[in-house]
């Protein structure tokens, strides 16, 4: 599975955590995995839970970051998708090493473009961007 793959994987799972309780997530995950056309294999599934549980963790710390750069848009106004974007992208430029912040961004933007609205890329684009320049 490429990283690209595992990229959207991640945005799916992370996506549901909008409309699900924390401890409903497990099982959202099982079902989830159950679900795909072609099930990855276990090694797999076990690095994109892993990798969903550390952006879970860091959750309350991503957020402040993004409301520290988006001027006149609150977590709770901004639409769910660019949200679980920016959330993974953030992650990424911060908290994952292997991962190069131009990079991070890139795949953010290609996300925003498939699954977000008309704005919805230069939106994440631009809130990254900020945070980008911030280091």
């Amino acid at each position: 599975m490429s990283r690209r793959e595992i990229r959207e994987h991640l945005f799916r799972m992370l996506f549901h955590k909008e409309f699900y309780k924390e401890e409903e997530l497990d099982e959202q995950i099982g079902l989830y995995f159950d679900n795909l056309e072609k099930t990855p294999a276990k090694e797999q599934i076990s690095e994109v839970t892993d990798r969903f549980r550390a952006v879970l963790e860091k959750i309350p710390e991503i957020d402040e970051m993004v409301d520290s750069v988006s001027k006149g848009w609150r977590l709770n106004r901004m639409g769910k998708v660019d949200l679980t974007i920016l959330r993974i992208a953030i992650y990424e430029m911060k908290y994952d090493d292997e991962i190069p912040v131009g990079v991070a961004i890139n795949e953010a933007v290609e996300l925003a473009k498939k699954y977000g609205e008309d704005h919805s890329r230069s939106f994440v684009n631009g809130i990254l961007a900020k945070l980008a320049d911030k280091e």
